[in-house]
């Protein structure tokens, strides 16, 4: 069943099964590996994109739930050569350790500060619960966060 969807500001139609997971889609189809598996079952955040610019777990989410939908990943945060502010945060207060988790970390910082420029401390634990970091980076994650909202780190 060819299923239309846009990524990252490109429309692809592709023959797939309408119940195969985005994450797949994405890494197997679209060579977009920068989304991780973590899990499988939505509870790590690895995975994390932004559907109509809510962040959402591509691992639990089928294909054909985004048909017609602008999906963004990690590869089309950015604008150009310019980063976006969290990302630009993430290196300024060197949060990455091994990284793995830091797409899916980002993705939802990102959309945490589109819904909330300027969330509080307990917001962005709040936020960002759903994303685990086996390296335990929590505190310079939510120093980026900060950072990336213009309040003192």
């Amino acid at each position: 069943m060819a299923i239309e969807i846009r990524v990252n500001g490109k429309t692809h139609r592709l023959d797939v099964d309408p119940d195969t997971p985005l994450l797949w889609v994405l890494r197997d189809t679209l060579g977009l590996t920068g989304t991780k598996f973590g899990c499988g079952i939505a509870q790590c955040g690895a995975c994390t994109v932004h559907v109509e610019g809510e962040a959402r777990r591509a691992c639990v989410t089928p294909v054909e739930a985004v048909a017609g939908k602008a999906v963004t990943t990690i590869e089309g945060l950015a604008e150009g050569d310019t980063l976006h502010p969290v990302q630009q945060a993430w290196l300024e207060e060197d949060v990455v350790q091994c990284g793995y988790c830091q797409t899916g970390q980002i993705m939802s910082a990102a959309a945490l500060l589109d819904a909330n420029p300027k969330p509080s401390d307990l917001q962005i634990k709040t936020a960002m619960a759903g994303n685990i970091c086996r390296c335990g980076a929590y505190d310079r994650i939510a120093k980026a966060i900060r950072r990336a909202a213009g309040e003192p780190s």
